[in-house]
């Protein structure tokens, strides 16, 4: 137990080299047929680099605990030097003691419009949102994969980053782009979002992700049996969000991410009792009722 709590404090309290994000950046433009598509390769170098080696926050990080993550941009439409797209985010956490990483986020925003010309500095601005809505945008899903990480690893650690990406909504709110308002006739923006996450109603999905990563997966090579059945105890804290909103979005955002996980952890492995599990599982996210029929 000391080694372990000396592996956490030296995760978070050491000096560091290294930015936040370790993050793959692909653009897809196989839509597209009548543009330059030199424009696309330009922009997919300009936001690895943009993405990988800005610093997001005065939180120290050592090279090997950069956050894992992806951003898939997919563009329907291309007007220079307006884009028309969809943005894939997802993000990972190492399991301690594993080769294995654990996907936390795995989210599809639908209103990811943008301006952009080759040769656009992007810079990020915690208190502006560019009026190019590129930079903006990358800065906001940034900080929620950083806090959504950090609340793994600690209860309520992720606050001050979801703040920070709250700041950034709030900004967004008045640039006319898509996905920052809250009166879009969508209750699953970037607004709803970040806001859900700061939210004491939804307190239990903050920490589920706790119990779910620290007490539970970060447990797993010691105690596989009693690893699994804190994973069960950790599902009945997000069930307390399912018993003021039903069909949340963010237990939606977390079933998008964790299911196949789910599955793939309760069909192997020591034996325990599933009745809890199961009935959790399809209260909380009915539309996977195939994936938990799986589960034996």
């Amino acid at each position: 137990m000391y080694k372990w709590l000396v592996a956490v404090l030296f995760m978070f309290g050491s000096v560091a080299n290294a930015q936040e994000l370790n993050c793959t950046v692909k653009i897809n433009y196989d839509r597209v047929t009548d543009a330059n598509t030199q424009i696309f390769k330009t922009l997919e170098r300009a936001l690895t680099d943009f993405v990988n080696n800005t610093r997001w926050t005065s939180r120290n990080f050592e090279t090997n605990e950069r956050i894992e993550c992806s951003m898939i941009i997919n563009v329907s439409g291309y007007d220079a030097p307006g884009f028309t797209a969809t943005l894939q985010v997802q993000s990972s956490r190492p399991v301690y003691n594993s080769t294995y990483s654990s996907p936390i986020f795995n989210f599809n925003d639908k209103d990811f419009n943008f301006r952009y010309n080759e040769g656009d500095n992007l810079i990020y601005n915690p208190n502006s949102v560019d009026s190019n809505n590129l930079v903006g945008v990358i800065g906001f899903y940034a900080n929620i994969i950083i806090g959504l990480d950090a609340d793994s690893f600690q209860k309520g650690g992720g606050t001050e980053y979801y703040k920070a990406a709250q700041n950034l909504a709030s900004l967004g709110a008045g640039s006319g782009y898509k996905g920052w308002g809250q009166q879009e006739g969508t209750n699953q923006n970037r607004y709803f979002l970040v806001n859900d996450l700061l939210s004491n109603t939804f307190t239990p999905f903050r920490d589920t992700l706790y119990e779910y990563h620290f007490l539970a997966l970060d447990k797993m090579a010691d105690d596989h049996k009693k690893a699994k059945e804190e994973v069960i105890a950790s599902l009945k804290t997000l069930a307390k969000v399912q018993s003021v909103r039903p069909n949340a979005f963010l237990t939606r955002v977390f079933f998008d991410a964790k299911s196949d996980e789910i599955v793939s952890m309760f069909s192997g492995g020591p034996t325990v009792t599933l009745t809890e599990l199961l009935e959790n599982l399809n209260k909380l996210s009915p539309t996977n009722g195939s994936k938990w029929s799986q589960i034996r």
